[in-house]
């Protein structure tokens, strides 16, 4: 690796040339001259700066609550983010608060306090023990904050910069040697170094960075990342490699992140929504919005010149325009434009993202089709066949089929047979037939049968193991079993504008719940409350219907009811058993009915 060269970045606009400059004109690198006059996206500018700007009286007043997270519960980065904030408007020329000397003594408390908080290794708590992980995230925006005011060079924040210094050679000592928990945190301990080395180049950080590039980027051919999560992929992992590419001068690491960004896709939904069913994450259970992915979209539009990335920066900034931004603050993204000012240039001219396509990502078992305002998403790919285990790091969402249709959602269809407490339907995989596409799982439960006498104990203290349900002292592996087994399957076809959903269960004889959840807003009407829960309702015969606005899903029919098909759940002894919870946000619908069976379910 050659080394990291020191940089200087551009963090204010001269009004005359419209450069984006730090300090006088002649500051400017030529990184900064590249977005003279005439190629700069002011109105983009123009939201960010006045974001940014409203956002500072919200970060001062809520000093105190920051202060007391980083103090006593260890927390760096919620001090890191906001002396970011409060420092992109003190150096950004446009900003209402350029150079505000009522700006210093905030920003001197944070400072000082995260100088405080560090360890003598110069790591970090942030909820685990001098974490190098979670320092790195801090450490990466206050490395880009000491870039911002070195290169502002205002003397009122001199001691800050010291103090910066101090921080930021400290951690390069714990993030050159320690460790990681998941596959992103290596990609943000690289960028923390590449950070620290554009300022003090040191051969360590160097080879720190090279041995955990060397380990491969973990990318799907697909362009998921291992973690399959749109949390990670633009909160860590793209801007990572990103910083990595410009500051360590390898440009083969945009490759990644264009093809996470081309995956990404045909995973966006009208609303701007990005679908998460597949994710290994926390994400996989919970919406996710679009506004992450916003810089890398316009970063990777301006870099190839990409139409499709472009239509879709242009259309988060026109979200946030609308104020319509989920998770991080509009005005938090200034500072990264103030960092890399090549993404003030105007973007390309838009052209069409994909708009009718059938997309079949083999790696994740998840396919999305597309067509008008409806958008199809069809899950087989959980880990949980091939480990059975429920655990942070797998994906285990029983999601198996999602539709929506303008502004009537189906977050969520789901199987549950109460078959041993084995839980939700979760598909081996799906693959395409000559109509459309399949689904199936067979799982299975053992009786177990007296141990052959080779694995027999007098003092009958066996083993603990375990059955695939439970753990228990039974020498489980040893012992000959009569098995029961349940097989599923799901063909799915496009028919009359919908679809048509054929369900084969069997061969035991066993009640099962197919659960439909509707997003909540909507109103559904032909099913009947179930009582004792909550929002869930049970379709017995004929049809059911939900509305929102105009927009209407039909659906059924009802399979009846009664003491042998109750309307429940079963979400399995891995959650019960920990209390754990795997009913969705949502209005609930419930088809009973009890297997063996065939029962088509249609959706119009």
């Amino acid at each position: 690796m050659t080394p990291l060269p020191r940089r200087h970045f551009l963090a204010g606009t001269a009004v005359a040339g419209g450069l984006l400059s730090v300090g006088a004109p002649g500051a400017a690198s030529a990184e900064g001259r590249a977005s003279a006059a005439g190629r700069v996206d002011k109105p983009f500018l123009a939201l960010l700066t006045e974001a940014a700007d409203a956002r500072v009286a919200e970060v001062v007043d809520g000093l105190d609550a920051v202060l007391d997270q980083l103090n006593n519960l260890g927390q760096a980065r919620p001090a890191a983010r906001s002396l970011r904030l409060l420092t992109s408007v003190h150096v950004w020329g446009d900003a209402a608060h350029h150079h505000d000397g009522a700006l210093i003594a905030p920003m001197t408390r944070l400072v000082d306090a995260l100088a405080a908080a560090q360890f003598d290794d110069g790591l970090y708590d942030q909820g685990a023990v001098h974490s190098p992980p979670d320092t790195a995230f801090s450490i990466v925006d206050l490395g880009l904050v000491y870039g911002l005011l070195d290169a502002d060079g205002h003397s009122g924040t001199r001691a800050i910069r010291a103090t910066l210094k101090t921080i930021l050679l400290k951690a390069g000592k714990g993030l050159s040697t320690g460790g990681v928990h998941t596959p992103n945190h290596r990609w943000k301990v690289c960028a923390a170094l590449a950070r620290i080395n554009s300022f003090w180049p040191d051969a360590r950080y160097a080879r720190r960075i090279d041995a955990w590039l060397a380990e491969g980027i973990d990318q799907y051919d697909s362009g998921q990342y291992s973690e399959r999560s749109a949390t990670y992929a633009p909160i860590v992992t793209n801007p990572s490699l990103l910083t990595l590419a410009r500051l360590t001068e390898r440009p083969r690491l945009y490759d990644p992140v264009r093809r996470n960004l081309e995956a990404t896709l045909h995973l966006l939904e009208p609303g701007g929504e990005v679908e998460t069913v597949h994710s290994r994450r926390q994400d996989q259970k919970s919406l996710k919005h679009l506004s992450e992915y916003w810089l890398q979209f316009r970063a990777l539009a301006l870099r190839e010149r990409d139409g499709r990335f472009a239509a879709v920066a242009a259309t988060i900034q026109r979200r946030g325009a609308d104020q319509t931004f989920d998770e991080t603050p509009l005005g938090d993204f200034l500072a990264e434009v103030l960092d890399h000012p090549e993404l003030a240039a105007p973007l390309p001219k838009a052209t069409g993202v994909p708009g009718e396509f059938t997309f079949h990502d083999r790696d994740c078992g998840l396919v999305r089709i597309a067509k008008g305002r409806t958008r199809t998403t069809i899950f087989g790919g959980t880990d949980f066949p091939d480990v059975h285990a429920i655990s942070s790091g797998l994906s285990t969402n029983p999601t198996f089929f999602k539709w929506r249709k303008g502004a009537a959602i189906l977050d969520s269809l789901r199987l549950s047979p109460q078959f041993f407490s084995l839980g939700h339907f979760r598909a081996e995989d799906v693959e395409a037939t000559a109509d459309g596409w399949r689904l199936w799982a067979e799982v299975r439960a053992g009786y177990h049968l007296p141990l052959p006498p080779q694995h027999r104990r007098p003092d009958g203290r066996y083993p603990l193991t375990d059955d695939g349900r439970f753990w228990s002292a039974m020498d489980f592996p040893h012992r000959p079993k009569e098995w029961r087994t349940l097989r599923t399957e799901i063909r799915i076809a496009e028919a009359d504008g919908g679809w048509n959903l054929d369900l084969h269960i069997g061969e035991s004889e066993v009640p099962f719940a197919l659960e439909l959840c509707f997003r909540s807003g909507g109103k559904l009407t032909g099913a009947d409350p179930v009582p004792g829960q909550k929002d869930t309702y049970a379709l017995v015969k004929g049809y059911g219907t939900y509305t929102a606005g105009d927009d209407v899903i039909t659906f059924g029919p009802g399979n009846g009811s009664g003491p042998r098909q109750p309307a429940v759940v079963d979400s399995g002894e891995r959650y019960s058993w920990m209390g754990g919870d795997l009913t969705p946000a949502g209005q609930r619908v419930l088809i009973t009915g009890r297997s063996p069976l065939r029962y088509r379910l249609t959706l119009r």
